[in-house]
């Protein structure tokens, strides 16, 4: 273990917050997490291996914390935005399974005839896809989606997926939910 001298970096590292269930409830930056233990409000599982120097204290900067309370709260539900839309569909064309260059949204039921925006409705599109398409129905061109589009389940892989990458000690942690 190394230490650091507190830097506005570490204490911005990214925490796992586990309910009292050890459900993964979100994530939020280390100088909360301390905060929250130091409160009693939640106790460390997993050190990140850094540690914060005070003059009189050392503190282990936490990679997962666990609260002492279970929170209530509803499911989480993924919100559509033109990011969300990309991520589910792997930045791929749900045409012609490109997945570089200029990626747009593309109404699979034209607005301008009636179609909603909403997630059984939008893919993701290459910018030649899309103006392929235009503002006509499937039915009336030779394109076909490669899988039809949904609102994608709000499970901890998918919503966490981002720090797994530089924390793959949350995996076990995530897994499952």
């Amino acid at each position: 273990m190394w230490s650091m001298a507190p830097s506005k970096s570490l204490l911005d590292l990214p925490v796992l917050v586990l309910n009292a269930n050890f459900e993964p409830l979100s994530v939020c930056n280390t100088r909360r997490a301390i905060n929250l233990v130091l409160d009693g409000r939640a106790e460390v599982i997993l050190n990140s291996g850094h540690e914060i120097r005070t003059p009189s204290t050392i503190y282990p900067c936490p990679s997962i914390v666990r609260l002492s309370q279970m929170i209530k709260r509803p499911r989480p539900r993924i919100k559509l935005s033109k990011s969300e839309i990309f991520r589910r569909d792997h930045y791929t064309c749900q045409y012609c399974g490109k997945n570089h260059g200029s990626m747009t949204i593309d109404h699979v039921y034209p607005r301008h005839l009636g179609g909603e925006h909403v997630w059984d409705n939008v893919v993701t599109a290459c910018a030649t896809c899309n103006r392929k398409k235009g503002g006509k129905l499937l039915k009336d061109t030779r394109m076909h989606l490669r899988k039809p589009p949904a609102q994608p389940r709000a499970s901890a892989s998918y919503r966490f997926s981002n720090y797994v990458v530089d924390n793959e000690q949350w995996q076990q942690f995530i897994e499952g939910w």
